[in-house]
């Protein structure tokens, strides 16, 4: 008797510590690392951290999570890392250059991922690439970047970056030259690189321009003049900068330079994607989804992204993951084009 009533206490013991643990929260106890393929101090730098703060209280268990500059070639040392070394149990992420996409569509060898298979959990914002030049170098307007015998120095991180597929295209359906020096870490080398003199110009985007510093007070100074935007409309902003539509259709520029353009500027749709790596469980995707939409409406956040100027506007996991694998299947045509805009 007194065996039995001893099994049966270990017995209960057992099963409710098993319902105990079947309960818990994976990710209780956890840290999630987001490996960021910028420098600090940059607008990508600064978004993952402010995510960062505020996803922990929507995720059950709620982890730790901490950001991890892997900066180089364009963030495309951290998708690879992501992709193919960080292992798909949710708990490595990555936020990653949008138009990465470009290296595998024209078969660069320094893509180790496949694009559509990445597990997409969201983006903070949508992003309008644009282009500014130092407004005392000799490059006033896009007439004199046409017609210069030597073009502007324009710098960039890496191919797949706004700072090096803007300026390509403008190239292609434009009629501009530029000469891109690619290899900063990031955003806030490429500013110093402009006051510095190094480089004329830079290609990014509106909301990091008008969303941090030296671009605000650039802006207040006239230090650089916005020749062109790459949105479908003029920015409040800067109302008198055209967009890269109104200039094609002045231009006239044939329907297959129409349809590069297309697909060249869709990284403004992924803006600042966060990804995990391939096979990780449907599951704990969800979670993070669900997470990271939570955490970009958070008051708090929302009241940060204000204060610094920041256009939030999230966009879902499940959006981005059909994107991507819409943006990666593209005609021969288009992608011979995307070799010859791309690929130099």
């Amino acid at each position: 008797m007194v065996r039995t009533l001893a099994f049966g206490f270990l017995l209960l013991i057992f099963l409710t510590s098993d319902l105990q643990a079947q309960a818990e929260p994976f990710y209780k106890g956890k840290t999630v690392r987001i490996v960021l393929g910028f420098s600090t101090g940059g607008t990508n730098d600064l978004w993952a951290r402010a995510i960062a703060r505020y996803w922990t209280k929507y995720v059950p268990g709620n982890p730790d999570f901490m950001v991890q500059n892997m900066p180089g070639a364009g963030s495309m040392i951290a998708a690879n890392y992501v992709y193919g070394v960080g292992k798909p149990d949710g708990l490595t992420l990555g936020l990653i250059a949008p138009a990465l996409f470009f290296d595998q569509l024209v078969g660069r060898k320094e893509v180790q991922f496949d694009w559509a298979k990445f597990a997409w959990l969201g983006s903070p914002e949508e992003t309008d690439e644009m282009l500014s030049v130092r407004a005392d170098s000799p490059y006033k307007t896009l007439e004199d970047i046409r017609n210069a015998t030597v073009p502007p120095r324009c710098g960039a991180t890496g191919t797949g970056t706004t700072g090096h597929y803007f300026p390509r295209l403008l190239e292609e359906v434009l009629g501009l030259k530029f000469n891109i020096v690619t290899g900063y870490p990031g955003a806030s080398e490429i500013d110093l690189a402009m006051e510095k003199g190094e480089v004329h110009c830079r290609a990014g985007t509106t909301s990091a321009f008008f969303g941090r510093e030296p671009g605000r007070t650039w802006a207040k100074t006239g230090f650089v003049r916005l020749l062109v935007l790459g949105g479908m409309k003029r920015d409040p902003r800067t109302p008198d900068t055209p967009t890269i539509w109104e200039l094609m259709e002045k231009q006239k520029t044939p329907e297959l330079g129409r349809r590069v353009a297309t697909v060249v500027l869709s990284p403004g749709f992924f803006g600042r994607p966060i990804v995990g790596s391939p096979g990780t469980p449907a599951d704990r995707v969800k979670v993070l989804r669900e997470g990271f939409m939570k955490a970009m409406n958070d008051r708090e956040l929302l009241a940060e992204a204000e204060k610094r100027g920041w256009e939030a506007g999230p966009v879902s996991g499940e959006k981005l993951e059909a994107l991507a694998k819409e943006v990666i299947a593209q005609p021969p045509e288009v992608i011979s084009r995307m070799n010859a805009v791309l690929g130099k």
